[in-house]
């Protein structure tokens, strides 16, 4: 395996977190999972976007920020591969979407500061998946506080997505995942394996699960 850190990346409900599991336990790889659930902001702002966009955000980025910076400071002698289920660049993709334009200033110059002391994923994987297909998975997890996410709200996070991707250097690999089941189905976790080990130098490979 050519790469050390891998990360995996997507809009809500398509399927990260499983992946990240599932690719740990297949490479015996160190696992940095968001702790989304310890954000207090989060269910207030679903039910009042405006008025908690802004604290929901900085918790997001000093609970990342603490992981990351684990990452640069902590060596693991028994996993030469970390897999995680975030990068730590989402924080400002979420916070364009969510803040007015003045707090989107401040918050990006506090980003700046942090983001030059950390380390950068080797590989991103994207899974993509339609709309309809992330709503239906939002829905059977069961999250309450999710199930008011509108089909706009998603769209504008796979945007922001794809728009950074395209825009930067970043070695990528795009997965159409809409008839994902990396539980049920094997095969889909292999094909994304044989991705990870055809190296990629550089740009983007797109493959589809079968």
């Amino acid at each position: 395996m050519q790469y050390h850190f891998i990360t995996i990346e997507g809009n809500i409900g398509v399927g990260k977190t499983t992946l990240a599991h599932l690719l740990s336990k297949y490479y015996d790889a160190r696992l940095v999972l968001e702790q989304f659930a310890d954000n207090p902001f989060l269910a207030r702002f679903y039910e009042n976007p405006q008025q908690n966009a802004f604290p929901l955000e900085l918790f997001f980025m000093a609970e990342r920020y603490k992981q990351m910076k684990d990452l640069v400071h902590t060596r693991d002698l028994f996993h030469s591969i970390t897999i995680s289920d975030y990068v730590f660049t989402k924080c400002l993709l979420f916070a364009k979407i969510n803040l007015p334009a003045e707090e989107y200033v401040l918050y990006q110059r506090l980003f700046d500061i942090i983001y030059q002391q950390l380390v950068q994923p080797d590989i991103i994987i994207y899974l993509h998946a339609p709309v309809k297909h992330l709503q239906t998975n939002i829905r059977k997890r069961g999250r309450t506080y999710e199930q008011a996410i509108d089909d706009e709200y998603l769209f504008k996070i796979q945007d922001a997505y794809t728009h950074y991707i395209k825009q930067h250097n970043i070695r990528t690999i795009f997965v159409d995942a809409s008839n994902a089941d990396f539980l049920g189905n094997e095969s889909h976790v292999q094909t994304i394996v044989d991705a990870l080990e055809n190296e990629l130098e550089s740009g983007q490979r797109f493959i589809t699960l079968p």
